[in-house]
């Protein structure tokens, strides 16, 4: 017959104490915090599409970049090499 262990008394309070502790602890979390306001919550969210829209733009206009100058060093395919030339043309003259 297995051995049981019979519970400590102050077992309850003690589990009851630590799990008040936990959702306390919870309840003070940033994360939780932003999110229990309506105004804080938007304003996050905004901040949020704003740097992730100017991620976005400033890491499309790297690509491009890049992409079009590579295909400025290739002079064997002479209407992808105009093409490219002409792309990296204008981005000299707009800096």
């Amino acid at each position: 017959m297995p051995k049981t262990e019979t519970p400590h008394p102050q077992a309850p309070q003690s589990e009851t104490e630590a799990l008040r502790l936990e959702i306390v602890r919870l309840n003070n979390n940033r994360y939780l915090r932003i999110h229990n306001s309506i105004p804080r919550m938007m304003a996050y969210t905004f901040l949020r599409g704003l740097a992730m829209g100017l991620g976005t733009v400033v890491g499309a206009t790297i690509l491009v970049s890049m992409l079009a100058f590579a295909l400025a060093q290739i002079n064997f395919i002479p209407i992808i090499g105009e093409w490219a030339s002409q792309i990296a043309e204008q981005i000299q003259s707009s800096k």
